[in-house]
């Protein structure tokens, strides 16, 4: 194969990283640039690293126009998100506002909840465990202590508690203790 060296150092920064590298994918890309560089043809190559010619090809080819650098695994960009990233955080802010007339009058909101306003006011259709994926990746827990409800007057259930009758009287028995 005919892949020039690019830089004066780049054939011990290969060797230096086929040494350190753990993944043995990314360094067979090394060794792939690093026997091409040598003059080796792709078949040895493909001997030596018992990889496919396809593989030798495209690595040794990815050095010579780009360098070490190009050898460098990329993240795969995956799937895009149902609900778009720029409106991620008007959604946790609809969260964090707590509940509307429009969700039925509920005193706080659950994850069902979380997949109809994900619908209605989003556009975006999303399973239940999706929405729970979601709220942790906005960093929202999901688990939360019971909610007060909003007509919920502590002054008026403190008096009660006071005025409230004995709910049991004592229990009086005609069996003898045991002894």
């Amino acid at each position: 194969m005919d892949v020039p060296l690019r830089g004066a150092s780049d054939r011990d920064e290969l060797q230096r990283r086929i040494k350190t590298e753990p993944n043995a994918k990314q360094r067979d890309r090394y060794r792939a640039a690093l026997l091409a560089i040598d003059g080796e043809q792709a078949p040895q190559i493909v001997k030596q690293l018992a990889r496919s010619r396809r593989f030798v090809q495209r690595w040794a080819y990815a050095y010579r126009d780009g360098g070490v650098e190009s050898l460098e695994a990329k993240k795969a960009p995956g799937r895009p998100t149902k609900l778009p990233r720029e409106k991620e955080q008007l959604f946790k802010q609809r969260m964090l506002a707590g509940p509307t007339a429009a969700d039925g009058g509920v005193c706080t909101l659950r994850g069902n909840d979380a997949v109809c306003i994900l619908e209605k006011e989003f556009g975006a259709h999303y399973t239940l465990d999706g929405v729970y994926d979601l709220l942790a990746r906005l960093g929202l827990a999901c688990l939360k202590p019971r909610p007060r409800h909003r007509k919920n007057d502590p002054q008026i259930m403190r008096e009660w508690l006071e005025a409230a009758p004995l709910l049991s009287a004592p229990c009086v028995s005609d069996i003898p203790p045991n002894r």
